[in-house]
């Protein structure tokens, strides 16, 4: 499953994102050992999303820092910045294909944008790609031609034409059938298993994350309530993870005030 080494590609410490007077992360602070696949989990809400967005380079945090490779990646400008995010894949919920171009297309835009490789060659790789992820010999489809879990798996095959080391995934089985979304389940352990990726996975279906995740991250009103291996969470004491894996309702009604505190994250 996971490599032996304990050292942290990713280190995320006392994170916190504001929007307007709202605190939507609030010291969120965590590693991510090279070679695991990491699963972010929680409800709606809970500031995984823009977890996420910081992650990736898309936002920048109010305070606190992220270090990628050991590198501060939030204080990178410029070239450094670029340079550092062409280490890292991103696939989105919704694919984010073009429509107007290929599939082949799509995945050789990174190598056409970030290298000087010559068209033989960006033609080949994107052909081996798309052969990892299962879609040989779609190349030359649209977007709009394929299926939803076709188009996830070509967002995760134009997220590793690069070669990425570190991997984002917003979402993967969302929006799929149960059968289609446990095929991305194990594509995502094959692409970390394979190349060793260090896989980042946002998600809230249980059933991926029972399959995939090495380390459970639970956020909770922007906050980490609870990290660790699945059985460990399972086993967690916190009543907010109790109620999420149980699946049981909030009740506002709950006479226990301590335990509705506890629950909107007010302890």
């Amino acid at each position: 499953m996971m490599t032996d080494t304990h050292e942290p590609i990713i280190e995320v410490e006392n994170l916190v994102v504001r929007y307007g007077e709202h605190t939507v992360l609030d010291g969120v602070t965590f590693q991510v050992r090279r070679g695991e696949v990491f699963v972010i989990l929680g409800g709606s809400g809970s500031g995984k999303t823009t977890l996420l967005r910081n992650l990736v380079g898309l936002m920048r945090p109010d305070s606190g820092r992220i270090l990628i490779k050991g590198e501060d990646f939030t204080s990178m400008n410029g070239d450094d910045r670029i340079e550092l995010r062409k280490k890292i894949g991103m696939c989105f919920q919704g694919s984010a294909l073009l429509n107007s171009i290929s599939v082949g297309e799509n995945v050789a835009l990174p190598l056409r944008e970030h290298t000087k490789l010559e068209d033989s060659t960006i033609e080949i790789m994107t052909k081996i790609k798309l052969e990892l992820v299962g879609l040989g010999g779609v190349e030359d489809y649209l977007p709009s031609e394929l299926s939803g879990g076709m188009k996830k798996r070509a967002g995760i095959a134009r997220a590793m034409a690069m070669d990425p080391e570190i991997i984002f995934y917003d979402e993967p089985s969302a929006g799929l059938d149960p059968i289609v979304g446990a095929g991305i389940d194990v594509l995502i352990r094959k692409m970390q298993e394979t190349f060793q990726l260090s896989s980042v996975v946002v998600t809230h279906e249980m059933e991926s994350v029972k399959a995939i995740a090495d380390t459970v991250c639970m956020l909770q009103g922007g906050r980490v309530v609870g990290i660790g291996s699945l059985e460990e969470l399972e086993r967690a004491d916190h009543p907010y993870i109790q109620q999420f894996f149980a699946r049981r309702p909030y009740d506002e009604e709950a006479e226990d005030s301590a335990y509705a505190r506890a629950l909107t994250g007010l302890d």
